[in-house]
């Protein structure tokens, strides 16, 4: 049975939250004590059945003697106003429990290759064992900057940048020391020093097609300068070309590594100090409070410290 709702009128959760109380009660006092429970003065409660009968064009309740009787409308409504509050507080109220088991979801990562490459194959697993319902997708980088994470159209962010606009939200994961790689037999392969990197070729990787990095920097303050031959969307493009060439590439050492050593290439520290690369999750602020997306997030900052302790 449906609640009639005559053009112009509706009846508000504190309506119903009333009436389903109301209902249950068959004497005045007994309707005067629910309405202190629900915080309402007897002047509120009749405003309340006002409104609720100017909606249903039913008396709803009506006195007789020292008791106050449901009308027929009134006994064949309740059981469905009742189940109609339940649903409403259930889709109102938050769950705070999480059933990985009976979870049903899909979850989209945006990352460059090496991070896919290095944590993904491990982050799939992880789920895998504790969520089976839950799907993962990973999608490439972008060469510019978009609103996926803004609109949903991507749950996390993973990469060296961070979101810096307030509705986002960015936590550092971890750090990955740079190393430069090259093939097996590469003439630096056993003395690798600031003047042999800087006079090499170089490739570099770049989803936005920089032709220089922060490197140039340190070198520009040596006195010197490298040539760069590419730039590169991707580590596999760039260690592709080194590994046929004498180019070299300076990137992360421990998330490349599956990929060197698919090329089976060698790496060698970076001749000169220099910062640690982050690894950086971004997420945007709605997903704050779900709890789906911060297990999500747990599972992924658990994979990338695994990874980097490797």
């Amino acid at each position: 049975m449906n609640l009639p709702a005559p053009a112009g009128k509706e009846v508000k959760q504190a309506d119903l939250n009333l009436l389903t109380v109301l209902l249950d009660e068959d004497s005045v006092m007994g309707a005067i004590g629910a309405a202190q429970r629900l915080h309402l003065s007897s002047p509120a409660v009749s405003r309340t059945l006002g409104r609720i009968r100017k909606v249903t064009g039913d008396d709803i309740l009506v006195r007789t003697g020292h008791t106050m009787t449901p009308t027929p409308y009134a006994l064949g409504i309740r059981e469905e106003v009742h189940r109609l509050v339940r649903q409403a507080n259930a889709v109102l109220a938050p769950s705070r429990e999480l059933d990985l088991a009976e979870l049903e979801r899909t979850f989209t990562v945006q990352c460059h290759d090496a991070l896919a490459s290095s944590v993904v194959p491990a982050l799939v697993g992880r789920i895998a064992e504790q969520a089976p319902g839950v799907r993962l997708r990973v999608l490439a980088e972008h060469s510019a900057d978009t609103d996926d994470l803004r609109h949903g159209r991507v749950d996390l962010e993973l990469g060296g940048g961070t979101a810096g606009l307030p509705e986002f939200r960015s936590e550092t994961l971890g750090t990955d020391p740079l190393a430069v790689v090259m093939r097996h037999g590469h003439p630096c392969a056993e003395d690798l020093d600031l003047p042999a990197y800087a006079a090499h070729p170089h490739v570099l990787v770049s989803r936005r097609g920089r032709l220089t990095a922060p490197i140039d920097d340190v070198l520009a303050a040596q006195g010197l300068r490298r040539k760069v031959i590419a730039t590169v969307a991707t580590v596999h493009s760039a260690l592709r070309i080194a590994a046929t060439s004498d180019a070299l590439v300076t990137t992360t050492a421990i998330l490349c590594r599956p990929l060197v050593e698919a090329f089976g290439l060698v790496t060698r520290p970076l001749p000169v100090e220099s910062p640690e690369a982050p690894i950086n999750c971004n997420w945007h602020q709605r997903y704050d409070s779900d709890l789906a997306h911060a297990w999500l997030r747990d599972q992924v900052r658990t994979t990338v410290v695994e990874v980097l302790a490797r």
